[in-house]
């Protein structure tokens, strides 16, 4: 990986109009940040990464022979799950933790973020989806993978898995039934978030074109190991085979979003 990489691509067969998505693949920080004045354990939060998702992704995109899109930078540089003019686009503070290295921070490098690494990842995902399309004639079926901590505070998460969602009910319903189908698996509708954020990847990239998507949260202590990453895989990839079998899956067709009106 080189020190500045903003994404990488895993390739795929394109005609099997399946898209993966992974946008806090990594908890890597270019080595002209530093660590951005954070200790090393911060590196091994939820607040640099989304753990377990790179080999998740990594595997169901070998399983299933399809193209995928993550990042190579921590959020905590910049997150690309945000839109460029989200407040906690570059986080100052995360889960209780300072980052010093974030505050304060001039226009000229918050643009410079921008353009180096959000940019970019958002670029290979315009660019997959359009790849896709022109092999297909139709609109893919994208899936973005996060994963979520066990505890929030005090609080146990009962969740293993959530699908979130903003008002385009297709793919995430369908994902949403398969899970709970699966002996033993607790699944969160919009928990533990809300899916509906103004600018985010599935807004900007799939809500305002009309293309069918969910975003999967799997909780992370059960992909933090390499056998439950196994698991997982297994769970997940004859879920996705069957949604992306689906014809009413490759349809462009816009729904409103909560957050309001869209913008050009």
């Amino acid at each position: 990986m080189q020190d500045s990489q903003a994404f990488e691509v895993i390739e795929g067969n394109l005609d099997l109009g399946l898209i993966l998505l992974a946008d806090h693949a990594t908890n890597h920080l270019p080595a002209k940040y530093g660590t951005l004045g954070l200790g090393p354990e911060a590196f091994t939060r939820h607040i640099a990464y989304d753990i377990g998702i790179e080999p998740l992704t990594r595997a169901l995109a070998a399983r299933l022979g399809a193209p995928a899109v993550m990042s190579c930078f921590s959020r905590l540089l910049i997150d690309p799950n945000r839109g460029e003019d989200d407040p906690t686009l570059i986080m100052k503070i995360s889960d209780g933790a300072i980052v010093p290295g974030n505050y304060p921070i001039s226009p000229e490098e918050w643009d410079a973020r921008l353009h180096h690494y959000h940019r970019p990842y958002h670029g290979a995902v315009t660019g997959m989806i359009a790849a896709v399309e022109n092999a297909t004639g139709r609109a893919p079926l994208i899936m973005s993978l996060h994963s979520f901590t066990p505890f929030w505070k005090a609080y146990a998460r009962p969740w293993h898995a959530g699908v979130l969602w903003d008002n385009d009910p297709r793919a995430a319903q369908a994902l949403i039934h398969a899970l709970a189908a699966l002996p033993g698996i607790v699944t969160g509708d919009n928990e533990p978030y809300d899916g509906a954020l103004r600018g985010d990847t599935m807004y900007r990239h799939c809500m305002k074109r009309g293309i069918p998507h969910a975003l999967l949260e799997v909780r992370q202590d059960l992909i933090a190991v390499e056998p439950g990453v196994a698991e997982w895989a297994d769970h997940l990839a004859p879920i996705f085979e069957r949604l992306n079998a689906d014809p009413a899956l490759h349809r462009y067709e816009v729904y409103p979003s909560r957050t309001g009106p869209y913008e050009d």
